[in-house]
């Protein structure tokens, strides 16, 4: 019988107490015998606004300890049905945002040549783009639910081609990702044109805009999610930004008219089912919300991410 990792009980050790793994797990600097790896990318250098998203991880890590193992809404239990360790933070060059996604692109060649799941905790939304290189090279292109205040489908920013703004339209490009089986999610705000969003409409992107969304239950978008992509591989990136501001100011371009908590708990409740090969959590700035309340909120969505994972097994 397989003895799976467990986060450490608030019964057996006070929560302001232990290691700052994500809820309390044990940390691993092996991949071998891991089903997930649940690791930080500590990098705002990607970003074009408000930076702090380097310290999105610990932040993350330290308000997940309240996090309890078992999920009373969708009865999943995760941590026992699949072996999961936060295996730290990714050491990038903090002065070098070509390097930096360099080395993420390496990591994650090494994670999925394992068989392992990856979980990100991030960092700004620029990680994404060596990620699903990563995956797409060992699985071929993914299907993406994409949920973000934006679009990410910049041509260029400063000069730049690969930017937080930008990697959505590189994975475009690159053929990382399957158009008809894109999802984006929660984007709103105004633009520079029109064609900010339509461009990667006219691509084939499947978007729900926030305005339209607004008093909204998002499971049925959950199930469209799911009759379209199948039992296709699936990739999720959850920009934190996706939420309203006044759900996690904690951020580095937050925009208003955002989605609700509520909602994406509804939305990644409505997922169960997919094939989902990755996830992240992305542009959490905790200089921006010193009470931690955006991080919180972060690592309870991590949490939910777990649960609807492929073998996760539900009472």
């Amino acid at each position: 019988m397989t003895d799976f990792n467990q986060p450490i009980s608030g019964n057996d050790l006070a929560r302001f107490s232990g290691p700052n793994t994500f809820m309390r797990l044990p940390q691993s600097d092996k991949l071998a015998g891991l089903d997930v790896a649940v690791l930080g990318i500590p990098m705002d250098i990607g970003t074009s606004w408000r930076s702090g998203t380097r310290f999105g991880p610990k932040q993350i890590r330290s308000e997940s300890a309240m996090i309890r193992p078992y999920n009373m809404a969708n009865s999943a239990a995760p941590f026992d049905s699949l072996q999961i360790a936060d295996i730290g933070d990714l050491a990038i060059n903090t002065f070098s945002l070509a390097d930096s996604l360099k080395i993420i692109k390496e990591s994650y060649d090494t994670i999925v040549a394992n068989g392992v799941t990856p979980v990100a905790m991030g960092g700004d939304h620029s990680i994404t783009l060596p990620i699903l290189r990563a995956i797409a090279a060992k699985r071929g292109p993914v299907a993406l639910v994409h949920v973000d205040a934006h679009a990410d489908v910049n041509d260029e920013m400063f000069g730049e081609k690969e930017t937080h703004g930008t990697v959505f339209r590189r994975a475009y490009e690159e053929g990382l990702i399957i158009p008809d089986k894109t999802f984006q999610i929660g984007i709103r705000g105004s633009g520079y044109a029109a064609s900010d969003f339509s461009e990667a409409k006219g691509w084939g992107f499947r978007q729900f805009p926030a305005w339209e969304l607004w008093q909204q239950n998002l499971t049925e978008i959950g199930s469209q999610v799911r009759k379209t992509v199948g039992d296709h591989p699936v990739y999720l990136s959850f920009d934190i930004d996706s939420l309203d501001p006044s759900f996690a100011p904690g951020t580095g371009t937050p925009e208003i008219g955002g989605l609700t908590t509520p909602q994406a708990l509804q939305l990644i409740h409505a997922l169960s089912g997919i094939n989902l090969v990755g996830c992240d959590l992305v542009e959490v700035s905790p200089p921006y919300d010193p009470s931690g309340n955006t991080a919180l909120t972060a690592a309870n969505l991590l949490f939910e991410m777990l649960c609807i994972l492929p073998g996760v097994l539900s009472r």
